[in-house]
């Protein structure tokens, strides 16, 4: 038996062990896939357990995450820091071997996997920032950033639409260091694929553009030739499909029990006496480990090259380099905050123009500033001036056209921002946040800081109707943790929402922004109280008997402030207070929300032409949440309003009412 065999049938065996100890657990596609991970980790992948981040390393992705025991092998016996003893705790709580595979808790984990067809979006943007860098950076004779971005990918994945949508892309762009492959075991948690899925991935990615090749996927040397060919064949990413057997060498092979459940005692024995391996948990040769020792010292020596060939090229382009390192740091020059903050065009613009404006500033700041649209880009004022836009082969532009795919655009966001070097932003309109919802989650989920851009905020929108007429969206984003979504009322607050959201780098930032014109505000922030995320806006008419505070945020404030004059000029006392980020309002100390919202004998009207629920965690008893609780009409945006209760007039009995019934 040749040691690749070995080092495969070892993989096996450790990944059965693991999910038997915890009772739970997939071992189908590490049995199955064992020789793929191999060739992959062993033969292929350029990479250095040593030091996990360094740039240039090549990057594995597996996309079909449940089979997360085939990855925590391959990093164990690669020698990356995850000892045995944490593979004896696969799926426990704290442990660095979770269900599916979490980036920053394991390393070696490049993006966390598990909703199937993720991990391929992210793969293209990580393809995608390689690209971009590559064109970037590189000189002749020193090629910095070449490196390579692997996927294993499973029939679920396939299935996914979001897989097709970044697919479809990827193939466009011709990214050509973008290589999946597809682990076609024809099996599925309810039975064969046949019973959903007969159509011909090879075929539909070749239409994509893509290289496709079929291996066996048990076949050691035809894996290794396939993903060797596969790097040197150039001009568009390639599709190696595998056919393995699911389950490979348990009694329940080739079966669906073997996806999903742990093999039980006489099968993981039977395993092993298959593969003549000692019936001993956790058992692996010594001639593995050994294996593994003499390939790290290749794999040193590679980083250690990578590191000589980017000193010399640091020293003979030192602005290069600092641009990389800005790039690399999400440094951000002290003046850009002032720049944003003093955001102003002196007349009446829709916070998407004003947000259009904050880019280009933006963009001048951060080199690394790039992203799109959803085929949306006029409407979300969202490209940067002045630059092109990538185009298949050519990555020098830092506009991209995502087309009308949101699910994949935020999935190879998030790719981009996980490879680092760039900072990414994408945009659509607020109604089909809907479409990229997943992908948001796992970027708050990572803690991946991607700029999200949804215009169109509000029934205002008017004539195209209920269909994009945003109600529930803004709250459906609000409740996701790690989530900031700012609704800015005056370009000064769409600036600063932009300077949060670069500076950012634990999490993704959304900015809800208008289509219509919003009227010149006299009101003004400062940089602090802006990023307590909700202030006092007008203050109340200090001769006046103070009744009543009016929280509101993006084009409701300039209506609060007017149903604020009227009321003044009735002899009530009104206080406006803006509140463009509630997450972080929420997270200031109690005393200062009081202060800002009012104590004993105030009234709170909360004010937003939306879902209210979560407006009910700064009210009190007595107080009011005026919200939108049903879809929109279409017809011009005022007279929408106007019939959904969102006028001057009636916000202004509202109020009245709400101030009366003390």
């Amino acid at each position: 038996m040749s040691i690749l065999s070995t080092v495969a049938h070892t993989v096996r065996v450790l990944a059965a062990d693991a999910i038997e100890q915890a009772k739970s657990g997939h071992p189908g596609l590490p049995l199955g896939c064992a020789e793929i991970g191999t060739a992959i980790f062993a033969e292929v992948l350029r990479h250095d357990p040593s030091d996990p981040r360094w740039p240039n390393r090549d990057r594995f992705v597996l996309s079909a995450g449940h089979g997360s025991m085939l990855l925590y092998a391959l990093l164990h016996l690669s020698g990356y820091d995850l000892p045995m003893e944490e593979l004896k705790r696969f799926r426990q709580l704290g442990s660095r071997t979770p269900g599916h595979p979490e980036y920053g808790i394991t390393p070696g984990v490049e993006t966390t996997t598990g909703p199937l067809g993720q991990g391929i979006a992210n793969a293209v943007g990580m393809a995608l920032a390689e690209a971009v860098l590559a064109q970037r950076f590189n000189r002749p004779g020193f090629p910095v950033v070449d490196h390579y971005t692997y996927v294993l990918a499973s029939d679920g994945d396939m299935m996914e639409g979001v897989a097709a949508e970044a697919a479809s892309l990827a193939g466009h762009l011709r990214l050509s260091k973008l290589i999946v492959v597809y682990d076609a075991n024809g099996i599925s948690i309810d039975g064969s694929t046949d019973l959903a899925f007969t159509e011909s991935v090879a075929g539909r990615f070749r239409a994509y553009g893509w290289h496709v090749e079929e291996v066996d996927g048990h076949d050691l040397d035809a894996v290794i030739a396939a993903l060797t060919r596969a790097r040197e064949r150039g001009a568009g990413p390639n599709l190696i499909v595998a056919r393995t057997r699911i389950g490979r060498y348990s009694p329940k092979e080739g079966t669906p029990e073997s996806h999903g459940a742990p093999l039980g005692p006489e099968a993981v024995a039977a395993l092993k006496a298959n593969l003549g391996f000692p019936n001993e948990p956790f058992y692996v040769p010594p001639e593995v480990y050994a294996f593994f020792a003499e390939r790290r010292k290749a794999w040193a020596k590679q980083r250690q090259e990578w590191e000589a060939l980017f000193a010399a090229w640091s020293e003979k382009y030192p602005e290069l380099r600092a641009e990389w390192d800005q790039r690399h740091s999400h440094a951000l020059p002290h003046e850009l905050r002032d720049a944003l903050a003093g955001l102003n065009p002196g007349k009446p613009v829709a916070t998407r123009e004003a947000s259009g404006m904050a880019l280009q500033i933006a963009a001048r700041h951060v080199p690394g500033l790039m992203g799109g649209s959803a085929d949306l880009t006029p409407s979300n004022n969202s490209d940067i001036k002045d630059s092109p836009a990538i185009a298949p082969g050519d990555f020098r532009g830092r506009n991209i056209h995502f087309g009308v795919r949101e699910h994949a655009m935020g999935g190879i966001c998030n790719g981009m921002a996980l490879h680092g070097g760039v900072r990414p932003y994408c945009a659509t309109f607020l109604v089909f946040s809907d479409y990229m919802r997943p992908s948001i989650r796992m970027a708050a989920l990572m803690g991946q800081p991607v700029v999200y851009l949804f215009t169109h905020d509000s029934i205002y929108l008017g004539e195209d109707g209920p269909t994009h007429q945003p109600i529930e969206q803004l709250e459906a984003l609000r409740l996701i943790p790690n989530l900031r979504v700012f609704r800015p009322a005056t370009p000064q607050e769409v600036g600063l929402a932009w300077w949060h959201a670069l500076a950012r780098t634990d999490g993704p930032t959304a900015l809800a922004l208008t289509r219509q014109k919003l009227p010149v505000l006299a009101a003004q922030t400062t940089p602090e109280a802006f990023a307590r995320g909700g202030y006092i806006f007008r203050r109340e008419n200090p001769q006046l008997p103070w009744r009543l505070v009016i929280v509101a945020t993006g084009s409701e404030v300039a209506l609060a402030c007017r149903v604020a004059e009227r009321l003044e000029g009735e002899g009530v006392g009104v206080r406006v207070v803006s509140v463009p980020c509630r997450e972080l309002f929420l997270e200031q100390p109690a005393e200062y929300r009081d202060e800002v919202l009012g104590g004993a004998g105030v009234r709170r009207l909360t004010l937003e032409a939306g879902a209210g629920a979560g407006w009910y965690r700064l009210t009190r008893p007595g107080d009011r949440v005026y919200s939108l609780e049903r879809f929109g009409e279409s017809a011009p945006g005022d007279a929408v309003a106007e019939h959904l209760g969102f006028g001057v007039e009636q916000v202004l009995a509202a109020a009245k009412s709400l101030i009366e019934g003390e």
